[in-house]
């Protein structure tokens, strides 16, 4: 068997803020039990027993919700220790959170460093720009305290990584937000296209992400990017990374790049297993951890021939010049327009523009970097 990566939701969809674009609550909406609570001890532990007992060589445990912290930091000191205790193999163990990063205490960063967590925090650029849409249940803008936490990290010099979603403010103010980024040395970005909810009329939310405004975004950004990579200031940036990738190898790190979904195995508190954290839904569920081993959820996962779905593209796609590159994009991000031809990337036009702009410099960088290897 190959490296198994889990995505866990220990605390399902509960969450500290009520973002405006949470695609998760959306999701909550769209099946018959919204939240699951918090995973049990029992459940975690099966997870633990049957994740070891079918990866080979490694092993990741990443923890996202929902806000994953609300499982308690109990949950995690036990999670560590089953893993201790239940290794019989001498598995490569990584762990991983994405977190919302709002008012965790120094107790948490210490655990979170001590245990070699790589630790993702949600930040949407500047005050203005990450305040417009991740505020609290009453309101609270959260902008310092996420800094708070931020910094917290730095002193203890935990690995941590910034995941900012392009939404219309964002996009909007690429310069701004690059600079500051750089300002505050975080050298490790990621930039996640903001989706609509399901069932609604794509750009009609008050933070709905445009092909106009997408695409201004990433050619800016680029160009920023570009200058410093140039320069020898380069810093990473997951997308324009998995471009160099592409280039140089063929293949990308990121599962919605290489033009067909991953195996990957999301864990709702309850121990449900499903094939994406944008599919968690009632109608995709691969089964339970509690009650059958990864085996069994990988033939469901045939069954429904979710991964065979995203190989589908349309003719157009697959007559583009830029076709390599973009692959089509995450299911997610598609919509069907036309009975005859599986869905698009509703970003299309966006990803166009941008790689009609862009390419010439990818590849003298994708040369670049090939000399060095």
């Amino acid at each position: 068997m190959p490296p198994l990566h889990l995505f866990i939701k220990p605390a399902s969809g509960t969450c500290n803020l009520r973002c405006n674009y949470c695609f998760y609550s959306d999701i909550m909406n769209h099946r018959r039990v919204s939240s699951y609570g918090i995973m049990s001890e029992e459940t975690l532990k099966e997870l633990i027993l049957k994740a070891f007992a079918y990866a080979e060589e490694e092993c990741t445990l990443s923890f996202q919700g929902g806000e994953p912290t609300l499982a308690g930091l109990s949950f995690y000191r036990k999670c560590i220790a089953l893993c201790k205790e239940y290794n019989q193999t001498n598995l490569k163990l990584h762990f991983a959170i994405q977190t919302n990063g709002y008012q965790l205490s120094e107790e948490w960063i210490a655990f979170l460093t001590e245990n070699h967590f790589l630790v993702g925090i949600s930040l949407d650029g500047t005050l203005h720009t990450h305040n417009a849409f991740r505020h609290t249940p009453e309101g609270k803008d959260t902008f310092y305290d996420i800094m708070n936490t931020i910094q917290l990290l730095q002193s203890y010099q935990t690995d941590f990584n910034i995941l900012t979603v392009v939404n219309k403010k964002t996009a909007a103010n690429v310069d701004k937000i690059y600079r500051f980024y750089l300002k505050n040395k975080f050298e490790y970005l990621q930039f996640i296209p903001c989706l609509d909810p399901f069932q609604a009329i794509p750009g009609s939310m008050e933070y709905s992400l445009t092909n106009e405004g997408y695409a201004s975004f990433l050619c800016r950004l680029f160009d920023l990017w570009y200058t410093d990579f140039k320069a020898g200031r380069g810093i990473s940036i997951r997308l324009f990374d998995n471009y160099l990738s592409l280039l140089i190898y063929g293949y990308a790190e990121a599962c919605d790049m290489n033009g067909i979904c991953s195996m990957q195995h999301v864990v709702e508190a309850d121990g449900s297993v499903y094939p994406c954290d944008f599919y968690v839904m009632d109608s995709y569920c691969l089964g339970n951890i509690t009650m059958s081993d990864l085996t069994a959820i990988n033939q469901k996962r045939k069954e429904i021939s979710f991964i065979e779905a995203s190989e589908k593209k349309p003719k157009a796609c697959l007559s583009c010049e830029y076709f390599a590159l973009c692959r089509g994009g995450c299911m997610r991000y598609q919509l069907k327009t036309d009975e005859n031809e599986p869905p698009k990337n509703i970003l299309c036009s966006a990803y166009h523009q941008f790689f009609t702009y862009s390419l010439p410099r990818l590849k003298e960088l994708a040369q670049l970097v090939k000399k060095v290897l």
